[in-house]
């Protein structure tokens, strides 16, 4: 008999929910909150989580990941509270759905992630409405994960480019619309045509094999470590940010460059 976890189940999860039940029969703060009140904070804990991943911290994120384990658990408590599921529950779910998606670990054959995924959304469908390839999508995603997620959906049907090239010449093209509405004043197009432009950009990521969220969160780091190199380095050239030309900072921002990524002591 195939069994999902190799050793026995351990008692980790049962601790948190203690501690909740603990905190909800203990600490008014915790008593008053619903699923509703406590979004924002699951939400938070999950943005600090990746961000401690992106930034390499261990330390930081073994704290971050109790964090977000917490906000699980106390959903969980909730849940259990109002007699909607257990624990118990929520866990023979997910071991059920991964059976399913892994049917090559449990003497099936392999298949298509997102393909199995498009069949248990038609055949938990209620209407027709439902069993759309969209369907089900997060509402909450950030916009470059939605348009990712979005895409991969609709390349389930074959509504895809065949390679990353025709992405390229698509965000080409998506530019070129962009330089026109730029042309016009006022351009009440220029949104929309940025949108696009965009939406093609995060097609282009993907069909080359990356995240657009991960890349420009990347970005956002190497920007933030050389602009604080750069402000770092201006005094030592003699420079005032906030006074200096866009040409002179051109040049130090080519200087930190060339230093490369977490400089040590300005030169």
């Amino acid at each position: 008999m195939n069994e999902l976890m190799p050793t026995p189940p351990s008692p980790v999860l049962d601790r948190v929910l203690d501690l909740v039940r603990f905190l909800r029969q203990r600490c008014e703060w915790d008593a008053a909150q619903t699923p509703e009140t406590l979004v924002p904070y699951l939400l938070e804990e999950a943005n600090e989580v990746a961000d401690s991943i992106g930034h390499g911290s261990d330390g930081q994120l073994q704290g971050e990941l109790g964090d977000l384990l917490l906000n699980v658990a106390f959903q969980l408590v909730l849940a259990e509270e109002r007699g909607a599921f257990t624990a118990e529950d929520a866990v023979r779910t997910l071991e059920a759905k991964m059976r399913r998606r892994h049917p090559h670990l449990y003497g099936g054959k392999r298949e298509d992630w997102e393909l199995l995924k498009a069949r248990e959304r038609a055949e938990h469908a209620a209407a027709p409405a439902e069993s759309s390839v969209l369907a089900g999508l997060a509402r909450g995603l950030d916009p470059l994960s939605r348009a990712h997620r979005i895409q991969e959906r609709v390349a389930t049907v074959g509504f895809d480019w065949p390679s990353a090239q025709g992405a390229f010449e698509k965000v080409a093209e998506e530019m070129e619309e962009v330089r026109q509405a730029l042309a016009e004043e006022p351009s009440p197009a220029l949104e929309e045509e940025l949108g696009d432009l965009l939406f093609a950009v995060v097609n282009l990521a993907r069909l080359s094999g990356a995240h657009a969220m991960r890349a420009l969160a990347a970005a956002n780091r190497k920007f933030v470590d050389r602009f604080e190199q750069l402000e770092r380095l201006a005094p030592a050239r003699g420079l005032v940010l906030g006074e200096a030309s866009l040409e002179e900072l051109d040049a130090l921002w080519d200087e930190v460059k060339r230093r490369g990524p977490a400089a040590g002591d300005v030169a």
